[in-house]
């Protein structure tokens, strides 16, 4: 069995995670963890899921649990993420993270960490949005310059980073395959007179309602036609088996910064 230790155990996706674990047959739960504060801490881990107790509580800190897995899964927050991604790398310990927003500042930190320690990080570890990096940017090469790109994602009204970490991998695909400098070329709102629409335009746009999962919408509009590509989460257990995965295949690999398209195998 595979020893995990859980980041974010009293959250959606913690939670969801920790359910999937629980019912694979090659992985465990060794330990799972909260911030101080949170009112998990300190509960049974069944307890608090609502599933039985199962003599497992969930701490506060990640030092103590440190020895008890081989591998940490982090749905967390982009500052937390970085504070575990550094005592992941102090232990050699694996380390999958599926937080989004990360600054320029904490990614540069992020690979200097994975220096020392093999890293999984992936804004998105759904198949289905993995298999959407891989195709939108090779029809972005095919239609060419007579086409105009637009992102919409849409999520819950709880999500607190906009745009997605996966419109923001979208756009930068997308601006990869045109030699577009997303910097320049990034439309995250438009509003008033703003004239006619620049052809190296990605425009990027965020809707926010409900408890949508998650929602992206790339459209190629030219003269006369669009092609719209659109992928659906129905449920967060695609992104939870999607880390799961990340989490078995990240195991047997040398120090380094890794993502979903790697754990797949849809590189080159």
């Amino acid at each position: 069995m595979i020893g995990t230790i859980v980041a974010g155990a009293g959250g959606r996706m913690g939670g969801r995670i920790i359910q999937l674990i629980l019912e694979s047959a090659d992985l465990a739960v060794n330990g799972a963890f909260e911030q101080a504060g949170h009112p998990a801490v300190g509960r049974d881990l069944g307890e608090w899921l609502g599933t039985g107790r199962i003599g497992l509580s969930i701490g506060s800190d990640l030092k103590e649990l440190l020895s008890q897995g081989q591998v940490i899964i982090d749905f967390t927050f982009h500052s937390a993420s970085i504070e575990n991604l550094r005592l992941a790398a102090e232990s050699r310990t694996p380390i999958v993270i599926g937080s989004t927003g990360f600054t320029a500042e904490e990614m540069s930190e992020v690979e200097k960490l994975s220096r020392e320690v093999p890293c999984v990080l992936a804004p998105n570890m759904s198949v289905g949005v993995n298999a959407l990096f891989k195709i939108v940017g090779e029809v972005a090469r095919i239609l060419g310059e007579g086409y105009d790109i637009e992102i919409l994602e849409v999520h819950h009204k709880m999500k607190k980073d906009a745009p997605s970490g996966t419109a923001l991998k979208l756009a930068q695909v997308l601006a990869q395959a045109r030699s577009l400098d997303l910097g320049k070329a990034a439309v995250y709102e438009r509003k008033g007179i703003i004239g006619e629409r620049r052809a190296d335009e990605i425009g990027i746009q965020t809707f926010r309602a409900g408890d949508i999962v998650g929602e992206h919408t790339i459209l190629f509009g030219g003269m006369g036609e669009r092609i719209e590509i659109t992928h659906r989460a129905h449920s967060r257990d695609t992104f939870a088996r999607g880390a799961l995965r990340a989490a078995r295949w990240i195991l047997d690999r040398p120090p380094g910064l890794y993502d979903m398209q790697g754990v797949l195998g849809l590189k080159g």
